[in-house]
């Protein structure tokens, strides 16, 4: 007896169901629930960037576990959760001026990850981009996200805007 779906074997009759004169296995039925979840939580993703995606935090997570220390990967994983949950086109990377685009706007794309204490970003003034993506990662590894108006950042004195968590709309 196997599962007609992967092939794998089936130890007995409670690791699957007989559907249509074929066994088909929980573990096969479950991802394909989970999957669906993915899809219905990420609509505009590719479902591979997002298994990507996944697969990155759940090492950054192990290594932290494994080391106490975190994997120094921030930027990346904010921008990939900006790609797969916005639908955010990324541009090649170093392109100056901002990270990449959603329909009409340029996105720049700020991280704050969980070591960083007051929950700030600086962003250039002088970047080419109308809308300013915060991706706050907190230290359970969890994602949320503000997207604001370039003209909200105020207008200001020096190379930097500053924007706190806190005070985003």
């Amino acid at each position: 007896m196997q599962c007609a779906m992967t092939g794998r074997p089936l130890r007995d009759h409670s690791e699957g169901i007989w559907d249509d004169g074929e066994w088909i296995s929980w573990d096969w039925i479950n991802g394909q629930l989970a999957d669906q979840e993915r899809q219905a939580e990420y609509p505009k993703a590719n479902f591979t960037v997002i298994q990507v995606f996944e697969d990155l935090v759940a090492a950054a997570q192990e290594y932290k576990e494994e080391t106490g220390r975190y994997l120094q990967i921030w930027g990346e994983l904010g921008e990939l959760y900006a790609e797969i949950k916005f639908g955010i086109v990324r541009h090649a990377p170093a392109t100056m001026g901002s990270d990449g685009r959603l329909g009409n706007d340029w996105i720049e794309i700020k991280t704050i990850s969980p070591e960083k204490i007051n929950n700030t970003v600086h962003v250039k003034r002088a970047g080419n981009f109308n809308k300013l993506l915060v991706v706050r990662i907190t230290d359970q590894f969890e994602f949320e996200a503000k997207m604001i108006d370039r003209k909200d950042l105020g207008k200001g004195k020096g190379k930097h805007a500053k924007l706190r968590w806190q005070s985003a709309k």
